[in-house]
């Protein structure tokens, strides 16, 4: 949007107010009104020069863009593919996980140009188009910190039987040993967030029926994985299941809820 014709339309806009107020039969605090609306436009105008950005939401008339009326995508019913259509036809992409568990960080010079040619001979392996991606999300452990919680709650009950049965010492220190190492480790994960790398490839093929699309597909990903398995010398596999959402969906690659809100919420809920 230029900011010439912004300015334009600002000014244009205020000089019909002023000849209404000047030209309509309009009572004495009507015109005072017109004035400053015309006075706004102006200030409007001068300001489009520099903020633009500010007026540009409230001149669209568009507030909604609608990508696609039909379902975006969907997982098939084999659970290890992503439908979704295009024009008549189904297009099926599937995941295939890369299993690296080495980084050029830790390589020698040597390694690392043994590396560069594996990943040259990767691009390779399929005649069909072929994504390769390695990507990095936010790991949600809510599970994880559920399960510490637990076994917290299970060591407290435990060291309250011991007191109340007056223990041996040496019972009562090992149980309260234990429960400062969980404490510590609740503490330790609640500082910050986890990280996961994960390598994949993707592949899809088209077909005019979806069982069409998912085995054209698949039949695709298994070439790839021998491909992959014979360069790398790894056991690449298909991801399936609800860990595909992890490369296609936000709240999947950077959890809404994440470990540290789910402790801090735990702690107000104590205080309270």
């Amino acid at each position: 949007m230029n900011k010439l014709y912004v300015m334009i339309a600002f000014f244009l806009a205020s000089a019909l107010v002023l000849a209404a107020a000047a030209a309509l039969p309009l009572p004495q605090y009507a015109k005072i009104v017109l004035l400053a609306v015309a006075l706004v436009l102006d200030v409007a105008g001068f300001s489009s020069r520099y903020y633009l950005y500010m007026f540009r939401p409230l001149l669209r008339l568009k507030k909604h863009v609608v990508l696609s009326s039909e379902d975006a995508y969907w997982i098939s019913s084999t659970a290890d593919s992503i439908l979704h259509k295009s024009g008549d036809d189904i297009v099926a992409t599937v995941y295939v996980l890369i299993p690296l568990y080495r980084s050029s960080t830790e390589m020698s010079d040597s390694e690392r140009l043994e590396f560069s040619r594996q990943v040259s001979r990767l691009i390779g392996v399929s005649r069909d188009p072929v994504r390769f991606t390695t990507e990095m999300y936010v790991m949600n452990k809510d599970a994880y910190i559920q399960t510490l919680r637990d076994t917290i709650s299970a060591t407290e009950n435990e060291q309250a039987d011991l007191t109340f049965k007056n223990a041996p010492a040496a019972e009562l220190e090992r149980v309260k040993g234990k429960l400062a190492m969980l404490h510590n480790m609740l503490d330790s994960i609640s500082k910050g967030m986890s990280f996961e790398m994960v390598s994949y490839a993707s592949i899809s093929a088209t077909g005019s029926k979806e069982y069409e699309a998912i085995s054209a597909a698949q039949q695709k990903a298994r070439e790839l994985m021998s491909g992959i398995g014979s360069v790398f010398g790894v056991s690449p596999s298909l991801i399936t299941g609800e860990n595909i959402l992890k490369f296609i969906e936000p709240e999947a690659l950077i959890p809404f809820s994440t470990m540290t809100e789910q402790i801090s919420k735990g702690l107000e809920e104590q205080v309270v």
